[in-house]
């Protein structure tokens, strides 16, 4: 488009005493356009382009009401583009996380050290805090090294009993037992570190006692350095943030608050169609397929957990606890209506 300058050198060049082609051959402009400019006093205008609505502008309002109630938290872009996605949104993840990037404030990723395990070998366990008070969330997460499937349960505490339960639920999910497992400095795990020598740590009886009885070997991390178990870690995370954040908030949107039934029906759906069956950023795969590498290496379940024969699937001979220690408002409600009678 012909600007003010080229309008300007025109009523230059006729001041000049220039003719009209003299004029046209010097700046290239046609004969009518020079014409037209000094038949004019007012300069030339630029045309505002009329705005055409994108394909997120109806779902903005949505993101940033989003955004907003899952603060000081972030909700990944994946997340959010699959929520407005089945709200009709037919654009890509990228405008996505273009838009939400104008949201937030940037910040570094901490790194996160990795090393990588053979097909059987590892299983990296950790609790995850989510909530604290009187109406404490725990997730107890288990991650294996190789295929990176991991098994997630809520639970309302930390005892020792409810990690055993953790274990044995996390190996029938799995179809087979690690050959060790890795973990942090739980409580419920190591009583003292080094007590024996370097190396040689004194684990909590009843660990031993679960560690014999499925055939693993208990490890632990280096001091002050978790990171080493950095696959569940960089889970732990995800979980948070693709899972924990984004339900919490849409129930926060509803007036309700998350509680242990919930979660562990939410994150069973979640883990297997979400979490287990994504394409990996480490190994460019998917968890679910690398696990059926990795259960052929693992230990037998003990017969108590055992596999039924002649089924394909992993069977579970328990089911998942939707609410392993609490029982729902109702039933007491129902036991005090009783007492009453």
């Amino acid at each position: 488009m012909i600007g003010k300058e080229e309008c300007m050198e025109v009523r230059i060049l006729k001041k000049q005493g220039k003719s009209i082609r003299e004029i046209s051959r010097i700046t290239g402009l046609c004969r009518n356009t020079v014409r037209k400019f000094l038949r004019s006093t007012a300069d030339p205008r630029y045309k505002e382009r009329v705005k055409r609505p994108g394909k997120l502008d109806p779902f903005k309002a949505f993101l940033e009401e989003r955004v907003k109630a899952a603060l000081p938290h972030r909700i990944p872009a994946p997340v959010l583009a699959r929520e407005i996605k089945s709200l009709g949104y037919e654009g890509c993840e990228r405008t996505v996380r273009t838009f939400l990037a104008t949201l937030y404030s940037r910040v570094t990723p901490e790194p996160v050290v990795r090393f990588e395990t053979e097909p059987g070998k590892q299983m990296q366990a950790d609790w995850c805090e989510l909530r604290k008070g009187k109406h404490p969330l725990y997730a107890f997460v288990g991650t294996l090294g190789f295929s990176r499937d991991s098994f997630v349960i809520f639970t309302t505490s930390q005892a020792f009993d409810v990690l055993r339960e953790c274990h044995e639920m996390a190996f029938s999910f799995f179809g087979g037992v690690p050959r060790e497992v890795l973990y942090d400095n739980m409580k419920t795990v190591v009583l003292e570190r080094n007590a024996f020598g370097e190396g040689n740590h004194r684990f909590h009886s009843g660990l031993w006692d679960t560690a014999k009885h499925f055939g693993f070997i208990p490890r632990l991390c280096k001091p002050y350095r978790a990171k080493t178990k950095g696959k569940v870690e960089r889970f732990n995370r995800y979980l948070r943030y693709s899972f924990y954040y984004p339900l919490v908030s849409r129930l926060k949107q509803a007036g309700l608050t998350l509680d242990v039934a919930t979660a562990n029906i939410e994150v069973r759906n979640w883990l297997k169609d979400v979490a287990n069956c994504r394409i990996h950023g480490e190994t460019g795969e998917r968890p679910c397929d690398r696990l059926e590498i990795e259960r052929p290496a693992m230990l037998s379940l003990p017969p108590r957990v055992a596999v039924e024969p002649g089924k394909p699937e992993i069977i579970t001979p328990m089911p998942w606890p939707v609410i392993p220690l609490q029982r729902p408002a109702s039933f007491y409600e129902q036991i005090l209506q009783e007492g009453r009678l």
